[in-house]
């Protein structure tokens, strides 16, 4: 089947009155030039343009294809430019997904601080902690807090959350402190039975990243309410540094086990993409990673 090439070649060809000069406007060769309109007669079973030695001569059936193919070319170009300007353009619906905690600390004030500088964007967030599919769930970027694994989107790594052991003072004045993760099995502890912790919790030891099982009381499947817990005396609690740092801050929780963390929890942005093309990341999309990753960079996280 004739494709655009052989099209724009036989086009050009015909408007400047030569091969070479086709050749030269498309910026290809004489040869494939020649080449593409002589695949283009072969595939339609007709003569387009007679060649003498003096000159070119367009067929009448040639004219007329020659007309219908250069509306179509035009419209063709104009679809190209009104894609390349919309690919550039800050405005229109803008769907993010994240998780909901890490949503309203950092991802919902940059995302009003974008729109105040595009007014044209509307923001429409889809919060949720489970990881959501971009294609389905029609979302332009996701904020994903741990490791993407092998996933076919394009990402950008915008910062790493320290996860921390803490607890209140009121419960080491009757516990004690742990002095190492071993003696956590004297302690009792909040479980959260979300996320990647659950009962395990992970600590570098002697090099190597170690899992210790931990019991206690107060299960929570929602991290706000078992850092509350925490705070009320339930028990030793792990979480990530930006959700109890006030509070550490204020002397109403106490850091431990700090030589022990475990590596830091990679935070990431992903977007669409289609495996195998170089399609350009939106404008919207790459100036709104831009801003999320500056805040971030300020954060002690």
């Amino acid at each position: 089947m004739a494709n655009l090439e052989q099209y724009e070649a036989f086009v050009e060809t015909v408007e400047r009155g030569s091969l070479t000069a086709a050749a030269q406007h498309l910026n290809r060769s004489l040869q494939a030039v020649s080449r593409a309109i002589a695949s283009l007669e072969e595939e339609l079973g007709v003569e387009l343009i007679r060649r003498t030695t003096r000159r070119l001569q367009t067929t009448p059936t040639g004219m007329v294809l020659r007309e219908r193919l250069r509306a179509a070319l035009k419209d063709i170009d104009d679809a190209r430019l009104e894609a390349k300007r919309d690919a550039q353009r800050i405005g229109g619906l803008f769907r993010i997904s994240t998780s909901i905690h890490f949503a309203s600390r950092f991802v919902v004030p940059t995302a009003v601080a974008f729109a105040q500088r595009f007014p044209e964007v509307e923001i429409e967030f889809v919060l949720d902690d489970a990881l959501s599919h971009l294609i389905e769930d029609r979302l332009d970027l996701a904020i994903r807090v741990g490791d993407l694994g092998a996933l076919s989107l394009r990402s950008k790594k915008l910062t790493q959350l320290r996860r921390v052991v803490v607890a209140a003072p009121a419960y080491l004045l009757r516990h004690g402190p742990p002095r190492t993760p071993a003696d956590l099995s004297g302690h009792s502890c909040v479980i959260r039975t979300i996320g990647p912790e659950g009962d395990a919790w992970p600590f570098t030891i002697d090099g190597r990243l170690v899992r210790i099982p931990v019991k206690g009381a107060i299960r929570c499947n929602d991290a706000a309410a078992a850092n509350t817990a925490v705070l009320c005396g339930a028990g030793l609690g792990i979480a990530p540094l930006w959700q109890v740092r006030r509070e550490i801050d204020y002397g109403r929780l106490e850091l431990l086990l700090a030589d022990y963390e475990a590596p830091p929890t990679p935070v990431s942005a992903v977007w669409p993409s289609q495996v195998g093309t170089h399609v350009g990341t939106p404008a919207r999309t790459r100036l709104f990673i831009e801003m999320l990753g500056h805040r971030l960079a300020g954060e002690r996280i």
